[in-house]
């Protein structure tokens, strides 16, 4: 009698058999309840309806006893068969008590569960929208489920739950989104092939705009991608995929900013051992090079973060071409985005119409900025995944991030890691930044001045090659003017630098690029620190010396390269290296054919400019007494040559030092001395070019270079023989010549004689001393 009470309008029967243990039993209980159920929609009577629904869903449902669990649930899907149109309004009293039993630990009552939610879901069709993401969290549990008939029944309901959302236009991706974010972070291998094909589907339904939710899903797409399901791999890159095309469709509705750093991760391989991780790193850096393509300036603020990601795939070898080739379209083309705008203040961008305080807020703005990359640098580590905050997020200007990069770009040149490639990429880099924005580029350049230095020391020639053109361009670009010219040296250090009309140091008209010869205050610092990594490094100096001089030669004006270098060099200490640096600058000037045109202005010496530069180099040349010589040669001064040369048999004559007259031999028989050859025709007016001659000749042991020298001299010509008729003419136009030269060459060539003695004395009593020590410390020396 309680029992009827209690479970009415169940009968006695009805409860008996839905309690039973027999499949069949309950079958029969069902359908006598859908009888019952059709007959209370007859009625209209909703309240009788509930309250069948309640019981079978408290005490069947839910019940402690298998059996009674099962007896519920095919119940309630017997129910929802009765109501058919109606279930949509009981659909929470159906749903919410069978996903209750989708966690229940018997695998048969899970298959159960999922056959009457099946039951439910298909006659309610589109109503059960409303409920769909209990159904999908339930749904994503049984797809990891370890029972194959549980996975099998929870994939029929799957595709029915996916063709209803395929056909309504009324499903909540709003609501559905925050649930599809913390469920794509599964790890289980079913989880993600579940979550990836409903994402897919959803793609592909017109009427939902997954575009614009991408930047919450993204990351967990990436993180699928990396599955070791080959099949889950290959539908994830199908549906990244997809999303790529609709972003390039259209790239006006799609968020770049906020996925720009979500790529920035995944650009980065975190464990170089998983190939999986060389699929994610190339599909991110194909989304990555899109991306700027489409975005543009948009991605500025987060350059910083994308060069971190590009630039140590330039040095990947063919194994990874594909990643490398897309990490150099993504370098290129965020470099083009680098224009001289950038280098404006932002009270200069707004028109100068901003408030005062504006200039004092600039500062704290940038400090801000360089704080949160400092805290992610240090979150992350280099050779970790890192990413970028973009400099200020609220700004309404795109605004490039040029502390952030100037920042990865210096710590990329001081790791000793770093490929060829790459350091070829972040010199490029610096070079194009001191062209587009310089006068920013120069708040650096105190930071960054000793390691591009240090990168002259690189093994490969093209890394120099680009280190040089950056560093001609920090001693050439105006915006490198400073008032504290002699700010790397005392007042009195410094040079008058030849300068060409219209490119004065600081001017406007004067273009910034590495052809104009314009020099700031930095060329001088340069040619100081150049020569004493010289001195430290003489390995440098021999094998990159002369490479090294020539091509700055090319990238700024060889006078002023020449002239600093004397010019320092004459207050060089150490005498050795000094004479050996004017022996390899004396070479390089006689021989380069990057300075034929200073050769024809030094030969001549037609202008008081020539005279000034002659002096200048020759009291740096006599540290080395053959260089002296034979620059006497090149500018045609044959008398002061023969006086020098007459000094050196006061000189210590060494093995070294007949060498170096060899090599002048060598060189008066090379094509840049041709003139000087031709010379030897006129025997009266070169009396001391031929004593100059027979004087090297004296100097040399009977050598080949002696029997080279003595074949030349013999064939000088008889003075007598060489007169000609009309010499009186010919004396006359010779006199205006020489007259011509002499009207601008007033030097004094006895101080430059007496200059000559005072410097070689002193590498006299340097080489006494060194020997004098070596005999007071012969044990030292025999080590």
């Amino acid at each position: 009698m309680n029992t009827e009470k209690d479970f009415s309008p169940l009968t006695p029967n009805v409860v008996r058999a839905l309690n039973d243990k027999l499949y069949e039993k309950r079958k029969v209980a069902a359908l006598e309840i859908e009888k019952l159920v059709r007959e209370f929609v007859a009625q209209n009577n909703s309240t009788q309806i509930r309250h069948v629904i309640q019981i079978l869903a408290s005490e069947f449902a839910l019940s402690q006893h298998p059996h009674s669990r099962k007896g519920g649930l095919i119940g309630l899907a017997a129910c929802s068969i009765a109501l058919g149109k109606d279930s949509g309004l009981y659909l929470k009293e159906l749903i919410e008590p069978v996903l209750t039993c989708f966690n229940d630990s018997d695998s048969r009552l899970r298959y159960y569960a999922c056959e009457a939610l099946y039951n439910i879901v298909k006659v309610a069709r589109g109503a059960v929208l409303p409920h769909f993401n209990l159904l999908f969290d339930g749904l994503s549990k049984l797809a990891a489920d370890p029972d194959p008939n549980v996975k099998s029944g929870s994939e029929l309901l799957d595709r029915l739950l996916k063709d209803i959302v395929t056909e309504s236009n009324k499903f909540d991706l709003v609501a559905f989104v925050p649930l599809l974010r913390e469920r794509i972070y599964s790890n289980n291998q079913y989880a993600r092939q579940f979550i990836i094909s409903w994402i897919h589907v959803l793609e592909s339904v017109p009427d939902i705009n997954l575009l614009d939710y991408l930047p919450e899903i993204l990351d967990g797409l990436f993180q699928i991608l990396g599955d070791n399901s080959k099949e889950i791999r290959r539908t994830c890159e199908v549906v990244l995929g997809e999303f790529l095309k609709e972003i390039k469709k259209t790239p006006s509705s799609v968020k770049f900013a906020e996925m720009a750093n979500i790529l920035v991760i995944h650009c980065q391989v975190a464990d170089e051992t998983k190939l999986t991780n060389d699929l994610i790193q190339l599909t991110a850096m194909t989304w990555m090079r899109e991306f700027i393509q489409l975005a543009g300036r948009v991605v500025l603020p987060y350059s910083s973060g994308i060069l971190t990601a590009v630039l140590p795939c330039l040095s990947y070898d063919d194994r990874k071409k594909n990643t490398k080739e897309a990490a150099s379209a993504c370098n290129h083309s965020l470099m083009k985005l680098v224009t001289p705008e950038d280098d404006e203040e932002e009270e200069e961008k707004s028109g100068g119409t901003g408030s005062p305080s504006r200039e004092d807020d600039q500062p704290k703005t940038e400090t801000d900025s360089n704080d949160m990359l400092n805290a992610s640098q240090e979150s992350v580590g280099f050779s970790n995944i890192s990413f970028f905050t973009p400099a200020s997020a609220d700004r309404p200007q795109v605004t490039l991030d040029l502390d952030g990069i100037v920042q990865v770009l210096d710590r990329h040149l001081h790791d000793s890691s770093t490929g060829m490639m790459t350091r070829i990429a972040v010199l490029k880099w610096l070079y194009h930044l001191y062209i587009k924005t310089p006068r920013k580029m120069f708040r650096h350049t105190d930071s960054l001045f000793p390691m591009l230095l240090k990168t002259l020391s690189d093994e490969s020639d093209e890394v120099i090659l680009k280190d040089l053109e950056v560093l001609a361009e920090i001693a050439s670009s105006p915006a490198g003017q400073t008032d504290q010219v002699g700010s790397c040296d005392s007042a009195d250090h410094r040079l008058q630098l030849k300068v060409p009309e219209g490119a004065k140091p600081g001017s406007k008209a004067a273009d910034s690029s590495p052809s104009t010869p314009s020099m700031n205050s930095y060329f001088y610092k340069f040619m100081i620190n150049l020569l004493k990594r010289f001195s430290l490094e003489r390995k440098l100096l021999e094998n990159r010396g002369a490479f090294i001089i020539r091509q700055l030669c090319l990238l700024l004006h060889a006078e002023n390269i020449f002239h600093s270098m004397a010019d320092i060099l004459l207050k060089e200490e150490d005498l050795k290296f000094a004479s050996t640096m004017v022996q390899t600058l004396n070479t390089i000037l006689l021989t380069s054919a990057e300075l034929f045109q200073l050769r024809n202005q030094l030969k001549d010496l037609r202008t008081q400019e020539s005279c000034a530069l002659f002096c200048c180099l020759y009291r740096s040349w006599c540290h080395n007494p053959v260089a002296t010589v034979s620059l006497c040669f090149l500018t045609q001064n044959y008398k002061h040559a023969y006086d020098l040369i007459q000094k050196f048999g006061d000189l210590e004559v060494t093995v070294d030092f007949l060498m170096e007259v060899d090599k002048l031999v060598q060189l008066i028989e090379s094509p840049i001395f041709t003139y000087l050859r031709l010379q030897l025709l006129d025997v009266e007016n070169n009396p001391y070019l031929i004593k100059a001659l027979y004087g090297l000749l004296m100097l040399l042991p009977q050598s080949q270079a002696f029997q080279l020298l003595s074949q030349r001299l013999r064939c000088v010509p008889n003075p007598e023989l060489m007169r000609t008729v009309d010499e009186s003419k010919y004396m006359d136009s010779k006199q205006q010549a020489v007259s011509k030269r002499a009207s601008h060459t007033h030097m004094d060539y006895n101080e430059l004689l007496q200059h000559f003695d005072r410097v070689q004395s002193k590498h006299l009593e340097v080489r006494h001393q060194r020997s004098g020590r070596a005999s007071d410390h012969p044990d030292r020396k025999l080590m």
